[in-house]
């Protein structure tokens, strides 16, 4: 089968400053057709090769791959009900308003919640007042699920859909609770260990800390030359917020290869078919459906469909597909009327976050891969 339009295009994204760097796999039911790597997997310090076994900071897919997975199963399990209010499990988080929010409107995007807060500045000036290595720790991750308990919405519950940061690292605490266990080791032992995915995890700042451990560089995309942080992120969740709470957290933070990507997204689509009990058929179909509560949106639970118009996936994928992007450089699309799959992995963000170019690069990049499938 030809890729070689969609290796063109992958060149010609890197020579235009697109990204430094990608790996690119696409594969239809359970046949790969296609994985490769293009580019530097690093430019600063010095430019190395990428390789298709290069793990990457996955930045926003954490929300469809670990959160909503995990929440997936907690509905398999009948230990919570996507109509549950928040305030079943954090009766605090009712105040202003904030009574009738529900899982399904934090899945959804329609909570009210603002989109994001920079939590992770206010972190760092507590710590400079005298909370010692409190960046990064239990203690501030409590403290940025009290200041979202407090927030006030910014719009009716319901009537706008809003991507937000902060339900999904409201989903994050949730999981937690009900799972009584920390979201990363929920995800190791009910998600990615379960489905033989070697290469992902979140990774867990103050057990790095604890036991003097060192990520192992070579085999990761290193992301921006962070302006706070000082140095080139390698290993360490980009995401600001996340990284001020530890690393581990429901909107950022998981770290995964394409080859395990896929594996995930490939063992879902064989539930949604009703091949496979991992997660019930009806279970993945319902977070699979575009939800009908803000009309004109496009998400789904955890997951965003293609948009009429402009879509990242292009113009080739069908209504019936689902995906999601992430802030670094990644993104997923599933095409379930074909039972294809496309994942296209970049460090977009190294060495600086200030390059939209993949904006333009991403449908071009789909539309050559489903124009060589059609082929």
């Amino acid at each position: 089968m030809a890729f070689e339009r969609l290796g063109e295009e992958i060149r010609a994204a890197i020579a235009a400053g697109a990204f430094p760097g990608a790996v690119v796999r696409v594969a239809r039911g359970a046949e790969v057709l296609f994985h490769d790597a293009f580019g530097h997997r690093s430019l600063e310090p010095e430019r190395t090769p990428m390789r298709p076994d290069t793990t990457f900071d996955l930045s926003s897919l954490t929300k469809p791959l670990a959160t909503t997975t995990a929440l997936m199963l907690l509905v398999k399990e009948r230990k919570v009900q996507l109509d549950d209010r928040v305030t079943r499990f954090l009766p605090n988080f009712g105040v202003h308003g904030k009574t009738h929010v529900t899982f399904r409107h934090l899945l959804a995007h329609c909570s009210g919640l603002a989109a994001w807060r920079p939590f992770f500045k206010d972190l760092r000036r507590l710590e400079r007042q005298g909370r010692a290595s409190f960046v990064a720790s239990r203690g501030a991750k409590e403290w940025v699920y009290e200041q979202i308990h407090r927030e006030r919405p910014e719009y009716e519950l319901g009537t706008q859909a809003v991507y937000s940061d902060l339900g999904f690292m409201l989903l994050g605490e949730l999981v937690e609770l009900v799972a009584g266990t920390g979201l990363d080791r929920f995800c190791h032992e009910r998600v990615f260990r379960p489905l033989g995915l070697r290469s992902t995890a979140f990774v867990d700042l103050a057990r790095l800390r604890a036991r003097k451990l060192v990520p192992v560089s070579e085999a990761i995309a290193p992301t921006e030359r962070c302006p706070w942080r000082k140095r080139v992120l390698c290993g360490e969740v980009h995401d600001d917020n996340a990284w001020a709470m530890g690393g581990v957290a429901g909107h950022a933070g998981l770290f995964a290869t394409a080859a395990d990507v896929d594996t995930l997204a490939a063992r879902l689509v064989t539930c949604w078919r009703g091949g496979d009990e991992f997660v019930p058929r009806d279970v993945v179909r319902e977070f699979w459906r575009r939800d009908p509560l803000v009309p004109g949106s496009t998400w789904a639970l955890g997951w965003d469909t293609p948009s009429p118009s402009g879509s990242s996936a292009g113009r080739h994928v069908s209504p019936e597909s689902v995906g999601h992007l992430g802030f670094t450089g990644t993104s997923i699309w599933i095409d379930l009327a074909r039972d294809v799959r496309i994942v296209l992995l970049t460090n977009r963000v190294h060495p600086s976050r200030d390059n939209d170019r993949i904006r333009d690069a991403r449908p071009r990049i789909h539309d050559a891969a489903m124009e060589a499938l059609e082929a």
